[in-house]
């Protein structure tokens, strides 16, 4: 609490001034106790108008002792609390009721014959729902929701889709003793909720994206629209699949290869896919996971707000810690390369769409969130262009592609002077030719295919590209080292956590 003149600026993010003790309707403040506790804490401030200037009170000792007696009487457990005084220069004195985050919710107000539990839902103290109730007593006993056993056993499933995943992602051999190790199954046999989730033959109802496409900028006629069931890996490589074809791309044709402008950023795509199939509310049953794609835009919405119970739009999105409704699901997709623990995915989204060519600072993604639902919104970079601000593009970076040099990776010694994959019995080539070419003659497919990969997604991996090209790691350093050689890619801050960047040459 800081007092500056006559006005009290508050330290906390959740807060209500007051001018004075309600001593008859003590309902009306101590339902912000019981939902400051249930949630993130806050403060109430008697003594201070609604514009934080301070008033006074006249018998504050009289009116600590009053807080003091009915918290302790009608909050069930007691919340964490603390009672200080305060004066500002002309001596007029102020209480703050501190109440912390509570670690045994749900936290009632006992009260008339009543028993109710009050989350904050914007500036305000409300009843919990059920659903709330439901995540406030997960939360009091310290399990999640994908933590709790389900009714179905490991003999009825299988992990065939997670164990394939995880291979071609890690290129790492799958271990039968995962699912147990990583909270799907419990010692008995029994398939957690998330071990349901991830199940081949998943039956978890609300399990679902609804996805749509519609025809200009508000929702009007649906171009195209789908619905898909099933577990959440399935659902993850469905709405990237409906995104990918309900998007455009435009290409530029320069001299010797063709330019790709992508319309997003794909692993900001990717990011925003993962984030609500990871944070989504799963214990709200009549709701799913929502992807609505605009002629300017991508809406994801997800049932469940901020973990914490704050509102994400009131948050700098650099600084949300990683709080996690579901750890079992959000650990998964850690071992799956799909995210990090670091908490760092408003970052990625944001930094990833901000490095589109023609982005503009009106086209920076937005969070929004309120108790029940969480909204991203990613806009679209091509939107609105034309040809002139394409060929502002190609004209300002044709003439800056002579940055500073990357390292180039050597071609490793016997292999195929091309880095092409080859059948030992056989001899036969299984990749196209590589970038060898004469002055004015196009690319080779691959080289051209990779400058097209690494234009949507600048963060792809050797691996990556070996997997979806097929190429052997050679072949992958050999293309690689020679598009950099001729400046046509660029290495940006090493080869671990950088990027690429595909340059123009006119």
């Amino acid at each position: 609490m800081k007092i500056l003149g006559n006005k009290l600026i508050s330290e906390c993010t959740e807060y209500d001034f007051k001018q004075e003790l309600e001593r008859k309707k003590i309902s009306h403040w101590l339902k912000s106790v019981s939902a400051y506790a249930n949630t993130e804490g806050g403060a109430l401030y008697y003594g201070v108008d609604n514009d934080g200037t301070v008033t006074g009170l006249s018998n504050p000792q009289s009116d600590a002792d009053f807080i003091s007696q009915k918290i302790n009487a009608h909050l069930d457990p007691v919340p964490d609390w603390t009672l200080t005084p305060g004066e500002d220069e002309q001596g007029h004195k102020v209480l703050e009721v501190l109440i912390n985050p509570g670690q045994f919710t749900p936290y009632y107000l006992v009260l008339d014959g009543s028993r109710q539990a009050y989350v904050r839902s914007g500036n305000e103290s409300v009843v919990a729902s059920s659903r709330e109730l439901l995540n406030l007593v997960l939360k009091g006993s310290n399990r999640s929701w994908d933590a709790l056993p389900s009714r179905e056993t490991i003999k009825k499933h299988s992990f065939k889709m997670l164990a394939h995943e995880y291979h071609e992602r890690t290129l790492q051999p799958w271990d039968e003793k995962y699912p147990e190790s990583w909270g799907l199954v419990l010692e008995d046999g029994t398939l957690t909720n998330g071990g349901l989730l991830f199940s081949d033959n998943c039956e978890v109802y609300q399990s679902r994206v609804f996805c749509t496409r519609w025809n200009g900028l508000t929702k009007t006629d649906a171009i195209n629209d789908a619905e898909y069931s099933g577990n959440l890996l399935y659902l993850l490589q469905m709405m990237r699949g409906f995104i990918k074809s309900n998007t455009a791309k435009r290409w530029f044709k320069l001299p010797d290869y063709r330019l790709n402008f992508p319309e997003y950023a794909d692993r900001a795509i990717l990011e925003c896919c993962v984030n609500h199939l990871i944070h989504r509310d799963m214990t709200e049953v009549g709701s799913e996971v929502h992807v609505d794609i605009y002629d300017d835009r991508i809406e994801f919405y997800s049932p469940g707000g901020m973990f914490d119970g704050t509102r994400i739009q009131d948050r700098d999105i650099l600084k949300v810690p990683s709080k996690r409704r579901n750890p079992i699901i959000a650990d998964v997709f850690t071992q799956l390369d799909y995210m990090e623990k670091r908490g760092s995915g408003f970052r990625k989204i944001t930094e990833l769409t901000s490095e589109l060519r023609l982005f503009t600072e009106d086209r920076m993604p937005i969070f929004e969130s309120d108790a029940s639902s969480f909204f991203t919104t990613v806009y679209s970079v091509l939107y609105g262009r034309n040809e002139e601000d394409f060929q502002h593009i190609i004209d300002k970076e044709s003439n800056e592609n002579d940055g500073p040099e990357s390292t180039i990776p050597k071609t490793p010694k016997n292999t195929n002077p091309k880095g092409e994959k080859t059948n030992p019995k056989t001899s036969q080539k299984t990749t196209p030719k590589a970038i060898s070419k004469s002055p004015g003659r196009p690319l080779g497919k691959t080289a051209q295919t990779i400058l097209d990969m690494l234009s949507e997604d600048p963060y792809l991996k050797r691996e990556d590209l070996m997997a979806k090209l097929d190429l052997t790691l050679a072949g992958v350093k050999y293309h690689l080292a020679n598009l950099q050689k001729e400046k046509y890619l660029l290495r940006i801050e090493g080869r671990k956590s950088g990027r690429w960047k595909v340059l123009i040459k006119k």
